[in-house]
């Protein structure tokens, strides 16, 4: 196994282990709106822990690939074999939670996917660890709770209804407290990797809400709500990758660069492996509720252009949007030491506008959403122009 070095970029096969992640999260979006009318509470929960599962099983790997080369020696097998289990455990996710009739049975096969995945990464880093004794250490620390995770989700895959929601969230808690409260012995080998890792995966996530927006109208004829919709939508991810990419992606990059031994592991574990998820778990939602704006603007199943979304269809569109922005303004703290107080701002602004647009057009939400975020973005392009020139440019 080659060790990565500090100016090491991410590979193209981390790139293409990621296309079997942006199936599963097509997937989890297209099983939260199935049905007819609203998707349910119960789904969109189900959705989020189905979710944190897949972000899990990524992190393992991102760390992985941060230590030893994911395109040389056995890692490159190691993340085929890897894929191959993501796919089935993707395929599955409609039966996570309930078995379809006929076939295997589909909730024990999720958990024994998200088992395998999980024990090939142990296998990996294991044989990535042969002379670092004390990274060994640090990864039998790690596996006790990797087991309990994936054990009670195992358990969890025999029982239905309010209890199987409820082991799900116990096999999780047990999963990510244990990494948490496991130590600070991991190797972080380059910052920029670790970062540039992450960046993409937040393209792939802001990427599945735009497909959802095409999703969501695919079997209709184009028509000027469809158009004026879908650019709404459009700019509202673009707004949300602005927020990241713009310089707060390059901030934290070199606040982690800057760190060193436990306090960059710390940073990377906080700021990225954690902070990220409420990020991820915020644009699913934001997919979801732009999928069934787009199917209401364009009038699919009976609704016309004065019709309102509302209920858990509006929460997942403003409230995955709110979760987005407290996950990144999170991030930026925790690994910074910078307060956004514009986006603090554009939090409550969102939250508070939601019981106004509860009642009001499918497009006039969607529009009230994308003026706010390119709103903000707007402000701080003019308000903090020298800054963000200097930051941008920092080493041109």
């Amino acid at each position: 196994m080659e060790a990565v070095d500090q100016g090491s970029s991410v590979t193209t096969l981390e790139l293409f282990f990621d296309l079997v992640f942006v199936f599963a999260l097509t997937q989890v979006t297209a099983w939260m709106a199935a049905g007819e009318g609203a998707p349910t509470a119960q789904a969109v929960v189900r959705g989020v822990l189905i979710v944190t599962v897949l972000w899990w099983c990524w992190v393992g790997y991102a760390w992985l690939c941060n230590v030893v080369k994911a395109d040389e020696g056995m890692v490159r097998l190691g993340l085929f074999v890897a894929m191959a289990i993501m796919f089935i455990a993707a395929l599955t996710i409609p039966e996570a939670f309930v078995d379809l009739p006929g076939g295997l049975f589909g909730p024990a096969v999720f958990a024994l996917c998200y088992f395998l995945v999980r024990a090939v990464h142990i296998g990996m880093f294991w044989l990535a660890s042969d002379e670092d004794p004390q990274l060994r250490r640090q990864l039998l620390r790690f596996v006790w709770p990797m087991l309990w995770g994936t054990v009670v989700l195992l358990v969890a895959s025999q029982t239905e209804g309010t209890v199987q929601t409820v082991l799900w969230v116990v096999a999780l808690l047990g999963d990510y407290v244990g990494t948490q409260l496991g130590g600070t012995d991991w190797r972080l080998r380059s910052a920029r990797h670790f970062a540039e890792r992450h960046g993409l995966i937040i393209i792939v996530a802001l990427g599945e809400s735009i497909v959802s927006i095409g999703i969501g109208v695919v079997d209709l004829p184009i028509s000027w709500p469809i158009v004026a919709g879908s650019i709404l939508g459009l700019a509202a991810v673009a707004a949300l990758w602005w927020a990241y990419f713009d310089v707060t992606a390059l901030i934290t990059e070199r606040a982690l660069a800057a760190a060193e031994g436990a306090n960059q592991i710390r940073l990377a574990r906080g700021g990225y492996s954690f902070l990220h998820l409420p990020m991820m778990v915020g644009v699913i939602m934001l997919a979801l509720g732009l999928k069934k704006a787009l199917g209401y603007i364009a009038g699919d199943d009976g609704h016309d252009l004065t019709d309102p979304i509302y209920g858990v269809s509006l929460i997942a569109l403003y409230g995955g949007t709110v979760l987005y922005l407290l996950g990144h303004i999170g991030f930026k703290y925790y690994v910074a030491g910078q307060v956004s107080p514009a986006r603090i701002g554009v939090v409550i602004l969102v939250g508070l506008l939601v019981p106004v647009v509860w009642f009001t057009p499918a497009l006039v939400t969607l529009a009230v959403l994308a003026v706010v975020l390119c709103g903000l973005i707007g402000f701080e392009t003019h308000r903090f122009a020298e800054q963000r020139h200097a930051i941008r440019h920092e080493h041109g």
